[in-house]
């Protein structure tokens, strides 16, 4: 027997205020980290591949996440999984304020990372409750509001960390995501579920991709310091080939797999996610050396940057990226995604060589930044749309999946790669790296970069294949 569902009530502005309210605080919460981990690096003591892996826990969870959620929200209604999603949030952000030390706050942000499956739910909340025409506009809003809230976290996260102390720049966003949750509890209807119950969720797949993940973060955060221990290196490398080869037989044998890993065999679909994999590894080397290099003590080669003033030196970059969307679009609707791409990946591998041969300025690390953010913008945007446009329309979701999953992976790594590589760069006896670590690692990240362009060769002028 069939269960049918009234309609979805209609809204106001209200409720759509509610989540534009939700999007600015879960916006700022998720930004606090990036201007301030130098500080939290000095005040718990962390390596530089400690850092490296705080820095990305919480995009790796969100990349586990969201499409549970998605499943979750169609079997119960995205109201009910939004709320619950930002229950977790907010215990996740309670907790990396109290965290004493590095591996509390590292479970902190495991738990914030929830957030990332709340702003699509946001979105399927939107359609539900208003007319294709104004759904659009309000997408659009609080797809604004969400970047608008990432910058507010990025200038303000540095001054509350320094003006009253880091557990206050967590505790702030919380209890404004726990007063914007109050207000889409009470303002926002209920929306019908879209999927029946026997809808299934790939639990072993979530879990064989999480060890998978974990894992590789491990070999790459701790292989430089396992060299001396061949044993525990092997061991970890054996059990990373475990899990990602015990995945990869899961998702192509499951009915409703958490990734289509068949969807990587359409030259379309691969080819985005290679490149996108390329191209994120390439743009996480700024986003993670860059605040490193700011803090470095100017009597050094540095420029002792306060965590206050990271922030602002880092706000060029996000307003390129915000900035970056409706262009890649315009590009991609007038010249091709090829087009678009191309010159994405050579404004990337020119700001990084860039950043590479010249680091003495601020302006120089500013202007940097600013360009491998553009860069990463146009061409994240460009393969997203290239392989939405390119697969039927019941299997947009599946394959623009894969290649944000891939975004996550590349940016991990490289993240990853990079901490390590500073914490190999680092005098025994010291804790500032050396300045040749820096250089290498732009300087490997633009070499990867540069590498895409072969793949960029064999893409069609056009956004379908």
């Amino acid at each position: 027997m069939t269960t049918t569902h009234a309609p979805a009530r209609p809204i106001g502005k209200a409720a759509v205020g509610a989540l534009g309210a939700l999007a600015v605080s879960t916006g700022a919460l998720e930004s606090v980290v990036t201007p301030t981990l130098p500080l939290l690096q000095r005040e718990l003591g962390m390596s530089p591949a400690e850092g490296a892996l705080l820095s990305i826990v919480l995009l790796v969870t969100g990349a586990l996440i969201t499409p549970i959620a998605g499943t979750l929200g169609d079997r119960y209604g995205g109201k009910r999984v939004v709320v619950r999603l930002m229950a977790v949030v907010c215990a996740g952000g309670l907790v990396s304020a109290l965290a004493p030390n590095l591996p509390v706050l590292l479970l902190g942000q495991v738990l914030q990372g929830a957030m990332v499956g709340a702003l699509p739910l946001s979105f399927i909340l939107v359609r539900a409750h208003l007319p294709a025409g104004e759904s659009k506009v309000a997408i659009g809003v609080v797809s604004g509001l969400f970047v608008g809230g990432a910058m507010a976290g990025t200038l303000a996260a540095g001054p509350v960390a320094e003006g009253l102390s880091r557990h206050w720049m967590f505790v702030l966003p919380t209890f404004a995501v726990i007063g914007a949750t109050v207000l889409v509890h009470r303002l926002m209807p209920h929306d019908p579920p879209r999927r029946p119950d026997g809808t299934g969720i790939d639990w072993p797949g979530l879990v064989l991709l999480s060890g998978t993940l974990v894992t590789l973060m491990l070999v790459l955060g701790l292989g430089a310091d396992l060299v001396a221990q061949p044993l525990v290196l092997l061991g970890l490398v054996v059990l990373l080939a475990a899990f990602g080869t015990g995945w990869v037989a899961v998702e192509r044998r499951a009915a409703s797999p958490m990734v289509d890993l068949r969807m990587l065999t359409r030259p379309a679909v691969g080819k985005s996610c290679v490149l996108t994999f390329l191209i994120c590894v390439g743009t996480s080397a700024a986003t993670y050396l860059v605040p490193q290099l700011f803090a470095v003590p100017a009597d050094a080669y540095g420029f002792g940057a306060s965590a206050t003033a990271i922030g602002f030196f880092l706000l060029p970059g996000a307003l390129a990226a915000s900035l970056a969307g409706p262009i890649s679009g315009i590009g991609v609707r007038r010249l091709g995604s090829r087009a678009v791409v191309t010159a994405g990946v050579l404004l990337m591998a020119v700001g990084l060589l860039g950043l590479a041969a010249a680091h003495t300025e601020i302006w120089h690390l500013v202007v940097g930044k600013a360009l491998v953010a553009l860069a990463n913008g146009l061409c994240v945007t460009a393969m997203v749309t290239r392989t939405a446009t390119s697969v039927d329309l019941g299997d947009t979701g599946i394959a623009t999946g894969l290649v944000l999953v891939t975004r996550v992976i590349g940016f991990a790594v490289g993240v990853q790669v990079t901490g390590a590589i500073l914490t190999a760069g680092t005098p025994a006896g010291s804790e500032i790296p050396a300045e040749s670590a820096f250089v290498a690692g732009f300087a490997l990240a633009a070499a990867v970069t540069a590498l895409s362009l072969l793949v960029v060769r064999t893409m069609s002028k056009g956004v379908k294949e």
